[in-house]
């Protein structure tokens, strides 16, 4: 594997990767043990504000499955501030995503693959991960959707 082909797949898909955010609380944005890095939730954001909104109500499964997406996006930014080189995360192990959404909406999975698709366009076979994808009452800040990711790295 060179040393640019994650960032040269990155840049084929017109994705310039944003500054990492910073933990909104008492935690950190990512942590690592052995060579499995755990990425924090990240809240669903659209041009720099929070993407608030319940699927079900407001946001339809599109517009949710693009929040995914850009929560990808930012997950992926993470990865590299984390790694330093996304070419060392060998595999997406697991993708959990929580879905602020009503009692009546039942498409949660439909809108996580918004991210589960870029993982896997992005990282190639290595993006292909276990899931969970869940509906919530709420989300912080009133996000429409939260995903948090456990990635394996080579040392």
């Amino acid at each position: 594997m060179t040393t640019t082909s994650i960032y040269d797949k990155l840049k084929a898909l017109g994705i310039e990767l944003p500054a990492t955010a910073a933990p909104a609380a008492a935690y950190v944005m990512s942590a690592q043990t052995g060579n499995t890095v755990f990425v924090s939730g990240h809240i669903a954001k659209k041009d720099g504000k929070v993407w608030a909104g319940k699927l079900g109500e407001n946001i339809d499964t599109e517009e949710g499955k693009a929040a995914a997406r850009a929560i990808a996006i930012d997950l992926i930014a993470t990865l590299h501030a984390h790694t330093g080189d996304l070419n060392k995360v060998t595999r997406i192990v697991k993708v959990m995503s929580l879905v602020n959404s009503t009692l009546t909406f039942t498409e949660q999975h439909l809108v996580t693959n918004g991210a589960s698709e870029l993982l896997v366009e992005v990282f190639g076979d290595a993006g292909k991960h276990a899931r969970s994808a869940f509906g919530v009452a709420q989300i912080p800040m009133g996000a429409c959707v939260e995903i948090e990711l456990i990635a394996e790295v080579s040392a």
